[in-house]
């Protein structure tokens, strides 16, 4: 459970990093650039958040991002409609890591705004139902 408790603390404080990024009216290049990558390594303290949760309070495993947003869908903390957020989410993830594409950037930042709400919700969730257990 510490563990677990570690990764919540972990994904928040990610998540208050990303929120700051965003905040930023009309971002240079290499602002916007820097809010991708706080997306990226927010959503990795996200997603193996959602694990650890899975795996401690629910006995469920799962190995991969895709897995964890479909476990948490499985475990009620996430809507249909939040899954299939989460999934473009973790494909957007996944072609920001590996390549480079001016077009690629603007749109991603773009859905930025979107995915850090899923991101905030989701963590409510995961506190409130640690709070409950």
């Amino acid at each position: 459970m510490e563990r677990l408790v570690e990764r919540l603390d972990d994904a928040k404080r990610s998540l208050v990093t990303l929120t700051e990024a965003l905040a930023l009216e009309a971002p240079s290049p290499l602002e916007r650039d820097g809010a991708i990558q706080r997306f990226e390594y927010t959503f990795e303290a996200l997603w193996k958040l959602g694990q650890r949760y899975l795996y401690v309070v629910e006995a469920l495993q799962a190995n991969s991002p895709n897995g964890v947003f479909r476990n948490l869908a499985l475990a009620g903390l996430l809507s249909q409609e939040e899954t299939s957020l989460a999934l473009a989410m973790a494909q957007d993830r996944n072609l920001t890591v590996h390549t480079y594409l001016e077009p690629l950037a603007v749109r991603i930042h773009g859905n930025l705004p979107l995915y850090r709400g899923l991101m905030e919700v989701l963590l409510e969730r995961i506190e409130a139902a640690l709070a409950r257990s």
